[in-house]
C-alpha cells in the first residue's frame, strides 16, 4: 500500500453540488494564498463549463492533510459524459457519492454509483445541501440505501459512513445536530474509510486515464501508477490498443497539488501523475517499463446510443464567417477529439465531405459543435439519430429512463405529448408542493425535441432527466413535429415590410436586416406543409404620402435559436449551418425542383 495517500472521485448527480464541494476541499485545505482571489467552481475552468454551470471534463487536484495526500477527481454529473466518469474512477480506490439533502437519488446517481459498485471503490455518501429549507436528509438516506441494495452492493460497500454537508457554507458533520463549522469531519471519513491505493511488486506500469495538454510541453499522460516509480528521462514502452509496443521517453513528472501540477523527481506506484514527452498517445493504453512491457486492461466504455452527419458547409454563404471550412481539417479536428473523448465514434461515409459522428446523447454531440464553432470551423450537421441494433432478426432501439418533475396543472399536456413519443409511465410521486415527479421509460428518439417543448408547456418550470436505461424492441413511428417550415425563396436581406406581410403565416426566425438564402428555413408554420416565403420584399415607393407612412413597423417577438434549440427542430429534409457567427436552419436542398425531386424518390423507396 502507499500509506499517505487517498485516490478518490466525486460523483454525483448533475447540480448535487460537486463542484462547489471541491472549491471548499480547496479554500478549507490551505492551497490557496490568503490573499488569492478564487472564484467559484474553480475546477470549472472550460468556459462552456462556466457558462453552463455543468461540469463536463474530469479534472484532477490534490489537497494535503494531516501528512496525507488526498487526489480528487471532479467527474460530470451529466448522461451525455458518462465517458469521463468511466475513466476517472479507473484512478481512484473511493467515491464520495454527494445527493441532494431534498431532491435524493437521481438517475445519474443510479449510472456513477453503479460503476462505482462494479469495480469495487468503497463509498463515502455526502448528504449535500442541509441548509435547504426543504431539506429531507434521513429520507435521502433510506432512499440511498435502497439504491445500493438494487445495484447488489456487497457487505462491505453496504456499511457506507455518512457525512451531511453544506458545500456552499463549507461545513460538514457526523451527525446532523452537530455543530461543526469547517470540513473537518468530512477529511476525517476520507482518510479513515478510504483505502491506500494497493499497489503491485515490479517494475513501473501505468494505465492512461486522462490526457492534457499545453503550449510549452505538449501532451501530458494522466493516470495512476499501478506499480514501480517513474521519473524524468525514463525510458517508457508505450503499449497500443492493438498491442504494438513503441518505445519513449518521459521529459518530465508531475503530481497535482491544488489547482497546479508540481514537478517532481519521481514518483512511486499509488500516485496519480501527469507525464510528459510522449506525444501520440490515446487514453486507454499502458505505459510500461521497457524491459517488462506488460499491459493493462483497456477503459470500457458505453456504446454510444445517438448519431449525426458532419458535413462540409455547402451554402451560400459558406466560408465568410469561418477560419476551418475544407473537408481536411474537418476531418483532421474530428478525428482528433477521439484522442481524448472516449465515448465518441467518428467514421467516414460514401463521401469525401461527411463523416458520421455518434455519442451518448445531444447534449455529448453539441459540445462538440459548440466547441468547433469556437475554433472557427464552418461545418453543418444533420438531425440526430438513433443507432438500432439487430438481434436474432428483431430491431431493437434504445430505451431511456425518463424522469420529469412539473407543476400538477401541466400534467395533462406534458403526458399526452410524451404518449405521442410512445413513452411508458412507471411511477408518479406526489410533493404536495404543487408539483409531481413523473417517471417514464421512452425511446431515445422520442426525446429529441422534447426538452424544449417540456418548457413552453410548463412555461419554464419543468426539470428532466434521463439516463439510458437497455435495448428494448423496436415500438413504432414516431411523429414530433406537426409543423412546417417557412423557406426563403431568393436570396437577399429580409426586409420589416417583408416580414410584417408573411408573419401571420407562423413564426418567424429572423429579424429585419438577416442575410437570408434561397432554400434557408426562415420560421415555423401553421400547417404541416413547408411553404415559401419572401421576406425581401420591398415596400414599392408611389409619390402618394399617407399620414402614418413614417410610423414604425412593430414586428412579433422572433424565435433565435441555439445551437441544441436547432438541432432540435429540424426535420429529416434538413441542416443546421454551424460558423463562429451564426447558426442557421436550411434545408439539404435548396432549389425547389430538386426538393420535389427528392421527395418523391423518398416516397418510392417507402412504397418498395
Amino acid at each position: 500500500m502507499a500509506p499517505n495517500i487517498r485516490n478518490i472521485a466525486i460523483i454525483a448527480h448533475v447540480d448535487h453540488g460537486k463542484t462547489t464541494l471541491v472549491d471548499g476541499m480547496l479554500k478549507q485545505s490551505g492551497i490557496f494564498h490568503e490573499n488569492e482571489v478564487v472564484t467559484e467552481r474553480v475546477m470549472d475552468s472550460n468556459p462552456l463549463e462556466r457558462e453552463r454551470g455543468i461540469t463536463i471534463l474530469a479534472k484532477n487536484t490534490a489537497v494535503i492533510y494531516k501528512n496525507t495526500k488526498i487526489n480528487i477527481v471532479d467527474t460530470p454529473g451529466h448522461a451525455d459524459f458518462g465517458g469521463e466518469v468511466e475513466r476517472a474512477l479507473s484512478m481512484v480506490d473511493g467515491v464520495l457519492l454527494i445527493v441532494d439533502a431534498f431532491e435524493g437519488p437521481m438517475p445519474q446517481t443510479k449510472f456513477v454509483l453503479k460503476k462505482a459498485l462494479e469495480l469495487n471503490l468503497q463509498p463515502v455518501v455526502v448528504v449535500n445541501k442541509i441548509d435547504r429549507a426543504d431539506a429531507r436528509a434521513h429520507e435521502v438516506i433510506d432512499e440511498v440505501f435502497d439504491l445500493f441494495l438494487e445495484l447488489g452492493a456487497n457487505e462491505e460497500q453496504l456499511d457506507f459512513p455518512i457525512v451531511y454537508t453544506s458545500a456552499r457554507a463549507g461545513l460538514a458533520k457526523r451527525e446532523i445536530e452537530d455543530d461543526t463549522m469547517d470540513l473537518e469531519p468530512l477529511f476525517e471519513v476520507i482518510i479513515s474509510h478510504v483505502a491506500p491505493p494497493q499497489v503491485e511488486e515490479g517494475p513501473f506500469q501505468m494505465l492512461v486515464a486522462n490526457l492534457d495538454h499545453d503550449s510549452y510541453l505538449g501532451k501530458y499522460a494522466i493516470g495512476k501508477i499501478n506499480r514501480g516509480t517513474i521519473k524524468a528521462g525514463d525510458p517508457v514502452a508505450l503499449i497500443r490498443h492493438d498491442g504494438t509496443v513503441e518505445r519513449q521517453k518521459i521529459s518530465k513528472t508531475f503530481v497535482f497539488q491544488g489547482l497546479k501540477k508540481l514537478e517532481v523527481a519521481s514518483a512511486a506506484a499509488g500516485e496519480i501523475v501527469a507525464l510528459a514527452g510522449i506525444d501520440d498517445v490515446n487514453i486507454g493504453e499502458t505505459l510500461a517499463d521497457v524491459e517488462q512491457p506488460d499491459s493493462l486492461p483497456v477503459i470500457t466504455v458505453d456504446e454510444p446510443t445517438l448519431t449525426m452527419t458532419f458535413s462540409v458547409n455547402n451554402s451560400p454563404f459558406a466560408g465568410q464567417e469561418g477560419t476551418y471550412v475544407t473537408s481536411r481539417k474537418l476531418r483532421e479536428r474530428l478525428y482528433k477529439e477521439l484522442d481524448s473523448n472516449v465515448s465518441l465514434r467518428v467514421e467516414d461515409t460514401d463521401s469525401t465531405d461527411a463523416w458520421q459522428v455518434s455519442g451518448r446523447g445531444e447534449l455529448h454531440l453539441s459540445i462538440l459543435i459548440e466547441n468547433m464553432r469556437r475554433e472557427g470551423y464552418e461545418l453543418q450537421v444533420s438531425k440526430p439519430e438513433v443507432i438500432y441494433k439487430r438481434v436474432n432478426n428483431q430491431l431493437l432501439e434504445p430505451i431511456e429512463h425518463l424522469m420529469i418533475d412539473i407543476p400538477e396543472d401541466a400534467m395533462g399536456p406534458v403526458m399526452e405529448n410524451l404518449g405521442r413519443r410512445k413513452a411508458e409511465m412507471v411511477n408518479m410521486i406526489s410533493s404536495g408542493t404543487g408539483s409531481v415527479r413523473l417517471e417514464f421509460k421512452i425511446p431515445a428518439r422520442g426525446l429529441i425535441g422534447f426538452r424544449s417543448e417540456l418548457l413552453t408547456q410548463t412555461r419554464g418550470n419543468g426539470i428532466m432527466n434521463h439516463l439510458f436505461d437497455g435495448y428494448r424492441p423496436y415500438k413504432g413511428d414516431i411523429s414530433t413535429r406537426y409543423q412546417g417550415s417557412l423557406i426563403a425563396w431568393e436570396d437577399g436581406e429580409a426586409t420589416a415590410y417583408g416580414l410584417l406581410a408573411v408573419e401571420d403565416r407562423g413564426i418567424l426566425f429572423v429579424v429585419p436586416g438577416t442575410k437570408v438564402y434561397e432554400g434557408m428555413v426562415v420560421g415555423v408554420g401553421n400547417r404541416e406543409q413547408d411553404i415559401e416565403i419572401n421576406v425581401c420584399k420591398k415596400k414599392h415607393l408611389t409619390n402618394m404620402r399617407s399620414s402614418t407612412a413614417d410610423e414604425t413597423v412593430k414586428l412579433k417577438e422572433p424565435r433565435l435559436h441555439t445551437l441544441e434549440e436547432a438541432i432540435e427542430f429540424i426535420n429529416d429534409d434538413e441542416l443546421v449551418e454551424v460558423t463562429p457567427k451564426s447558426i442557421r436552419i436550411r434545408k439539404k436542398y435548396l432549389k425547389k425542383n430538386e426538393r420535389v425531386r427528392a421527395a418523391k424518390e423518398a416516397n418510392n423507396l417507402r412504397q418498395d
